[in-house]
């Protein structure tokens, strides 16, 4: 049996409902001591008060707790945060700045799949609001338009008239909604489909894949409304079999690891496909990379998976994930619905009381805070667009949606200033 001066402290850095179901899984490894949050949120615990860019502090911290560090968001990625770890001899599981450029730059990220023969939607890269909108109007298909750079999620903007992408334009380029993420666009054809995530730990040299889930982007049900960060995800996705993982592993992931060693930036961390599935053929095409965790879509794996975590991170570091054995999932199903502040993604109210947080839920389901404060031991306020992810287990898909939505009608706060899709997992939602 393993002591506990043996046993591993983690510092987890981000506040969202990703890093505290990462925190949730690494806290029940044999192998972890103390899990560490930093910044957190209301319903983590172990909250550390540094900036999540505060990289100095944060090493002080790692040093001082002997911990190993986890990064969970895309900010502190892209700055260079595991840059500065390592150049402190401290562990930390991530990818480097320049290969966190797969989701920083998505000019940066097209070109490389084009370069490693990768399927992607033809592209433009235009970074003149005037010739964008010449393009636009040249244009018979239905557009994707996307900022370059971090937008948390909502710097894509599906366009199925011209109207729709000459008032993505204006937002990305002349209202500068995302600052300086939209210097330059991307905009590519829309393909018609279905999506799916195919996310796998990566060392630089081999990757260990997660099962597939998949996520409901837009805000409102049906899938449209505004792109957001993520209203809910489930896993597995039924129209997706064996055959088809092989075909994405070997044609998408095999490549992008080569690609980036070869480049002389190899991929450490969690790497994340996008994909649309063609509604032609199925052939899975990469929409975009994310050099992180998704988000809902770690709340969704991390209730599934039958395996520690903590090794499968030990050894990435290490760059010894070819002799680990495949992850172990159970066999039910998982929904996660994300109840969010009403008027996300745009202007919503914070600092409200949240109800039924301590009701009596089914053992089946599990609460991952992201946009919450704790300001006392009985009371938690949303402070944040996405607030909560509620995340059920069931033997099938429908009893997994069943034990989600029944919890999610427990909760509340303020005057119905909630907010959630209806349709996560539904077939009409899901196309399957």
């Amino acid at each position: 049996m393993q002591t506990d001066s043996k046993k591993k402290n983690i510092l987890i850095i981000g506040s969202g409902g990703r890093e505290h179901a990462l925190g949730w899984k690494l806290a029940r490894s044999s192998k972890v001591k103390r899990v560490f949050h930093c910044p957190g949120n209301g319903g983590t615990k172990n909250n550390v008060a540094i900036d999540s860019f505060d990289y100095w502090k944060l090493i002080e911290f790692a040093e001082k707790n002997g911990c190993e560090t986890l990064v969970g968001p895309e900010g502190p990625l892209a700055a260079g945060i595991v840059d500065q770890f390592l150049s402190c001899n401290l562990r930390i599981f991530g990818p480097s700045k320049v290969a966190a450029k797969l989701e920083s730059s998505k000019v940066f990220s097209k070109q490389f799949m084009q370069k490693a023969g990768i399927r992607t939607s033809p592209f433009v890269i235009l970074s003149s609001y005037r010739d964008a909108e010449d393009y636009v109007k040249s244009q018979t298909d239905e557009l994707v338009i996307k900022a370059e750079g971090l937008a948390s999620g909502k710097g894509v903007f599906v366009c199925s008239t011209q109207k729709e992408a000459i008032l993505a334009l204006q937002s990305l380029m002349l209202d500068r909604e995302f600052g300086e993420s939209g210097d330059r666009i991307i905009i590519e054809k829309k393909i018609q489909g279905k999506e799916a995530s195919y996310i796998a730990i990566c060392d630089g040299n081999s990757f260990v894949p997660m099962v597939m889930s998949r996520d409901h982007k837009r805000a409102c049900d049906g899938d449209t409304g505004l792109n957001t960060g993520g209203m809910g995800s489930y896993s597995p996705v039924g129209d997706i079999k064996e055959d088809l993982e092989a075909e994405i592993a070997n044609d998408i992931i095999k490549p992008t690891i080569r690609g980036m060693r070869e480049a002389g930036t190899p991929f450490s961390g969690f790497l994340y496909a996008g994909l649309m599935l063609d509604s032609e053929n199925g052939t899975p095409i990469v929409l975009e990379f994310n050099a992180r965790m998704g988000d809902p879509e770690c709340q969704s794996l991390m209730v599934r998976m039958d395996s520690d975590l903590y090794p499968y991170l030990d050894a990435a570091m290490d760059k010894r994930l070819l002799h680990m054995p495949p992850i172990k999932w159970k066999k039910h199903h998982s929904v996660c619905v994300v109840m969010a502040s009403k008027g996300y993604p745009g202007k919503y109210n914070t600092g409200r009381r949240i109800y039924g947080l301590n009701s009596r839920l089914s053992d089946k389901v599990v609460i991952f805070h992201s946009g919450t404060i704790r300001e006392s031991t009985h009371r938690i306020t949303n402070a944040g667009g996405r607030v909560l992810s509620v995340t059920a287990t069931g033997r099938n898909l429908e009893l997994a949606r069943r034990e989600a939505y029944q919890a999610v009608r427990k909760i509340c706060w303020g005057s119905g200033e909630e907010y959630y899709r209806t349709d996560i997992g539904k077939p009409s939602a899901t196309n399957e």
